[in-house]
């Protein structure tokens, strides 16, 4: 039996792809007349699911934008000074757009899609509004909404916090005198979160006992990490000319990349190597091939692949650590390893790149190599072969 939605489907090279004219009421809002994408699936079954979605929320978005260009039902009852506060403030897209041009610059992909998807959620939800329209109740509804997508209570904390920026540089940008509607949204307590827990010493030496042993590009990123305590992303974005091996105190120059930022400017810094993460860097350095990257597995020109990255890893370390450890878990391990020596909290947040409290901390030019060497050899023991 014939399903309408087939109408909307083309096969080429055994792909779907979703294949629909634009109405012409709702072509001013686009750049073509006609959307087509692949639904990336060779199954009928699947591609038909997936129309019908596709389907639904265009339907959903583009009564949005023709409900925009009606006019207000009784807009003549309305008192004077509450028609006049009706739109005087740009709109949320616009507010993304703004964002975008100053925040976005040498920022990545996933940059500009988070910020770009969690605006399509408030347009889903609430529309797309002049800011001044968005009311404190409605950000109450959005949060809602999140929550019964199956998000966790975390997750909804970064959407609400992405779009708090994004409204917030449009009002300083225009000097507009409107509040921020998501600015003091309430979030229930969260008692399904998780806790990642650091890695127990022993632990770690086993581990980077076996990166030894299997000695191959995933566990030289196992093995650099243990010791340093970087992020995933920053080490698996990392060029081979970011390590330097041939001065008296090796180590990584750490820096953002078109591929692949920073979490914050803190995280810009110079790691001593030693360790294990020595053993690796070495390993990478002397690789017989002619890629500039340390990790060309998960990292290339265009992008960082830190996901992919994460999966891999963490399928092969579950098999060797407590439960509820992850990749990430190395971080909190250098803190405690940190800790056990007596080393002061700012050297530990110069070593892995935290945020220092206090105005005093931005002042000068940091710890010197020598001094995050001395701390970062007490706390390592060289597994050697």
């Amino acid at each position: 039996m014939y399903n309408y939605t087939q109408q909307y489907l083309q096969s080429k090279d055994g792909i779907f792809y979703f294949v629909r004219r634009v109405p012409v009421d709702v072509q001013p809002y686009y750049s073509s007349k006609r959307i087509s994408f692949s639904l990336k699936t060779r199954s009928l079954n699947r591609a038909m699911r997936a129309c019908n979605s596709i389907l639904q929320r265009l339907e959903d978005y583009w009564l949005g934008l023709r409900l925009q260009n009606l006019d207000i039902p009784a807009i003549h009852l309305m008192r004077p000074e509450a028609a006049s506060k009706e739109g005087n403030t740009p709109a949320l897209s616009d507010a993304l757009e703004l964002y975008l041009k100053l925040k976005g610059v040498g920022k990545d992909k996933v940059f500009v899609r988070t910020a770009t998807r969690n605006v399509e959620y408030v347009v889903k939800v609430l529309g797309n509004r002049c800011i001044e329209q968005y009311s404190s109740a409605d950000a109450s509804v959005f949060r809602d909404w999140l929550l019964d997508q199956g998000m966790s209570i975390k997750t909804v904390k970064r959407v609400f916090s992405s779009v708090r920026a994004i409204i917030n540089i449009l009002i300083t940008e225009e000097g507009l005198g409107c509040s921020n509607a998501f600015s003091k949204t309430y979030f229930p307590e969260d008692d399904t979160a998780v806790t990642r827990k650091p890695i127990p010493l022993d632990d770690i030496k086993k581990i980077q006992a076996l990166c030894q042993f299997q000695d191959d590009d995933m566990r030289w990123l196992i093995a650099l990490i243990s010791d340093t305590g970087m992020r995933l992303g920053e080490a698996a974005g990392l060029l081979k000319s970011d390590i330097k091996l041939d001065g008296p105190i090796p180590y990584i120059d750490l820096k953002p990349h078109p591929w692949r930022t920073l979490k914050t400017k803190g995280s810009k810094r110079k790691i001593p190597l030693v360790g294990s993460a020595l053993w690796a860097a070495k390993r990478i350095v002397n690789q017989q091939d002619n890629s500039p990257f340390c990790f060309p597995r998960y990292c290339n020109e265009q992008v960082c692949k830190t996901n992919s990255a994460s999966g891999g890893l963490n399928k092969w370390l579950h098999q060797h650590v407590p439960n509820g450890c992850v990749v990430h878990s190395f971080r909190h391990s250098i803190r405690d390893r940190l800790r056990a020596v007596e080393c002061p909290s700012d050297i530990v947040d110069a070593i892995g790149g935290w945020r220092t409290a206090g105005v005093g901390q931005g002042y000068g030019e940091g710890y010197s190599l020598q001094v995050l060497y001395r701390r970062l050899i007490s706390i390592t023991s060289i597994v050697r072969h």
